[in-house]
């Protein structure tokens, strides 16, 4: 299947045959009608080659942004909705702001730029031509769960570069994504349907998990993504029955084997891939066998335009789609051969290599390693668990020893007796496949876990 003619968004939306939406929980937009508008209330050459701040607390409103200025800014800097307000006056340094678009009045004191306050109504037909188009640089920050976020800096060449040209016999899709599209893993999904000729339901901060789902059905949701927490998350709403997707994705963590059943188990029908991308790296590949990890012979062949290979048991991706890199120069992004150090770790197993964690992340067992996302995948195979978080706990003997808070399927909150039964059974499943060391020593249940704003578990520090 060929790939995108990402030349622009607007060029995109223009030849869409027929009209697509965006729908949050507060409105719809029809953006393919924007193709005539110069929209921003009317004030797009005002933009015209600006570095642009786009600080909206819409994901609407970002969207409707964002096909506007493409080929319009200069640059495109998308701020997430977990920016700390006392970074954003270093982010707008260090990418050299001129320009703000907002959707309310919070930012017009903070800054000395032009400011754009927009909203979802504010993007009018009006008879002015087009300033002339520009190439535009798009930046964003990475989803890190520690530490300061860092900026990196892509073309729609390149962000849209895995995504491939729909075809007549794809049908009407309807796209919806867990995921907040000023994110890159969300950002794909945007760039999906509006390059695919699809509409999107988008999400909204804070929105129970029946309401978004109620929503997804609503439009008829056909192509649903989002991370293995996420889904997690969303299996444990009874409105997970109100929708009907034929295509299932899952991306931004480890998707391991028992979270892809259970998607199986919930949509038989429905195509099931996970998706393996990072915000500097870009799309690496997707895996559609419904088998956690990837087979083997991903590695060292050019597979989409992206090659593979493993370093030191770290996954390094070089392709069309790697970013630039980081705003400010002070690293670099990839190596001398042009491949980027994911910090994914993988092992290969027989004829397949299974993502274990990241480098970042191990737990130190008296001088022993153990990747909590390996512990994870054997607690998550027990069919009473919904989901769990492996973390240390600080040890008078071993420095540290290992800590698993887990939350069960709905039933099982109940009887004290019952839940001792499922301790035991699951410590019996990982002594049974664990090295003594990675085995929990202590194991709590819980009725929730933290996931951060990047749909990934809301990891502890240390």
């Amino acid at each position: 299947m060929a790939a995108v003619d990402s030349a622009s968004l607007r060029e995109a939306v223009a030849t869409s045959p027929e009209p697509r939406f965006l729908w949050d929980g507060a409105g719809t937009a029809c953006y393919t009608e924007l193709d005539h508008a110069t929209g921003l209330g009317g004030r797009l050459a005002d933009l015209a080659g600006r570095a642009v701040l786009i600080a909206t607390t819409s994901q609407l409103t970002t969207a409707l942004a964002l096909i506007e200025l493409d080929t319009i800014a200069r640059r495109l800097v998308i701020l997430p909705p977990d920016m700390e307000d006392d970074q954003l006056s270093s982010v707008i340094d260090a990418v050299g702001i001129d320009a703000v678009v907002v959707d309310d009045e919070r930012l017009k004191a903070a800054t000395r730029f032009p400011i754009c306050v927009t909203s979802t109504t504010s993007f009018v037909t009006i008879a002015e031509p087009l300033p002339a188009p520009v190439r535009t640089d798009w930046v964003l920050m990475t989803s890190g769960t520690t530490g300061k976020p860092k900026m990196v800096a892509h073309d729609l060449a390149g962000l849209s570069a895995a995504i491939r040209a729909r075809s007549a016999a794809d049908g009407a899709a309807v796209w919806g994504t867990f995921y907040d599209i000023r994110r890159y893993g969300g950002l794909q999904i945007f760039l999906r349907a509006v390059l695919g000729g699809a509409s999107l339901v988008l999400s909204r901060a804070g929105e129970p998990a029946a309401e978004h789902l109620g929503r997804l059905g609503k439009h008829g949701v056909t192509h649903l993504s989002g991370t293995p927490s996420q889904w997690r998350r969303a299996l444990m709403s009874p409105a997970i029955g109100g929708i009907a997707p034929r295509y299932v994705r899952l991306s931004g963590e480890i998707a391991d084997q028992a979270i892809l059943d259970s998607l199986r188990n919930a949509f038989p029908q429905a195509a099931i891939g996970h998706a393996y991308a990072s915000t500097e790296a870009g799309v690496g590949f997707d895996v559609n066998d419904g088998i956690a990890g990837f087979p083997a012979d991903y590695v060292g062949s050019i597979r989409n335009g992206v090659e593979i290979k493993i370093a030191d048991g770290s996954l390094r991706i070089r392709s069309r789609g790697t970013a630039f890199g980081y705003i400010g120069g002070e690293r670099s992004l990839a190596d001398a051969d042009g491949f980027v150090d994911t910090g994914d770790i993988v092992e290969l197993r027989d004829d397949r290599y299974y993502f274990v964690g990241r480098k970042g992340g191990i737990i130190n067992i008296g001088g022993l390693k153990v990747h909590p996302e390996e512990v994870e995948a054997v607690i998550n195979r027990h069919p009473d668990v919904q989901m769990s978080l492996v973390h240390s706990r600080p040890n008078a003997i071993t420095g540290s020893i290992v800590a698993a808070d887990i939350v069960l399927k709905s039933e099982l909150h109940g009887p004290a007796v019952r839940r001792s039964q499922v301790k035991d059974d699951i410590l019996k499943l990982c002594r049974e496949t664990l090295p003594r060391h990675k085995v929990p020593a202590i194991i709590s249940f819980v009725p929730a876990l933290g996931v951060a704003a990047t749909g990934k578990l809301l990891r502890r520090p240390g």
